[in-house]
């Protein structure tokens, strides 16, 4: 079972699909509410006024169980990448008898609590960026001259990001106020009081630059660590996308 992180969609994994596929393994990538080709729907109850609010990252992890039950997965080997990642740790440690093991790439470990006091603090540094008057043409030949050694599909895959409007231009498929309630979700996320409830093997794989800041190292260190069956594997060089260039 395969989940993407954040303004992503299924089609990244496509590549990675294809692999295990060959390899005999029945495989599954979703695409999260809101993105890709699922519905927006909501994370709460819109016609319950009462009813509490949900957590979009315990939500996607809810999500993901009832994929498993409609598939009649019993134990599955999740893979989530950054967000995703997040959302699998969430999901082994709610359902310890489901998950068979947990790939968690670069991701899973994240607390973003950790780096920003607040919602605004983080929104400042993290909003998605805006497309205004930007082609799909124009979106695909930046993300070729940025990163030569991705694949035609994988590029394509990042375009699965976007929605083209009548005029030619794309924005996000994530809607805007979607995407900041889910940076809220993961700054309250505490993956570290997570891992003494994770009981399946685990898989840390890392994209490791000269440029990969000090917090990233302690945050995979203290996964390694603290997980009990923890495997962390770097990949020197690799994008944070480690699903697509790797």
């Amino acid at each position: 079972l395969l989940v993407h992180g954040l303004s992503s969609n299924a089609q990244l994994w496509d590549g990675v699909a294809a692999r295990l596929a060959e390899a005999g393994h029945p495989v599954v990538a979703v695409d999260l509410r809101g993105h890709g080709s699922s519905e927006d729907v909501p994370d709460t109850d819109t016609d319950d006024l009462d009813a509490p609010p949900t957590d979009p990252t315990r939500l996607a992890a809810e999500d993901l169980a009832a994929v498993c039950a409609d598939l009649g997965w019993s134990a599955p080997v999740v893979a989530g990448h950054a967000w995703g990642g997040n959302i699998a740790l969430q999901l082994a440690a709610d359902r310890p008898g489901l998950v068979h093991g947990l790939a968690l790439v670069d991701g899973g470990w994240l607390h973003l609590g950790d780096q920003f006091p607040d919602l605004d603090a983080a929104w400042s540094v993290l909003a998605p960026p805006r497309f205004d008057g930007v082609t799909s043409a124009a979106v695909r030949a930046s993300l070729h001259s940025g990163h030569p050694d991705w694949s035609d599909a994988a590029v394509e895959g990042v375009l699965g990001n976007l929605r083209e409007r009548a005029d030619g231009s794309v924005t996000p498929r994530l809607e805007r106020e979607r995407h900041r309630a889910i940076i809220g979700s993961l700054l309250r996320h505490r993956p570290r009081t997570l891992y003494p409830l994770v009981r399946c093997r685990v898989l840390l794989l890392a994209a490791i630059g000269d440029a990969t800041p000090a917090r990233k190292r302690e945050q995979l260190t203290e996964a390694a660590t603290a997980l009990a069956h923890a495997e962390l594997v770097e990949f020197r060089g690799g994008d944070h996308d480690l699903h697509a260039h790797r």
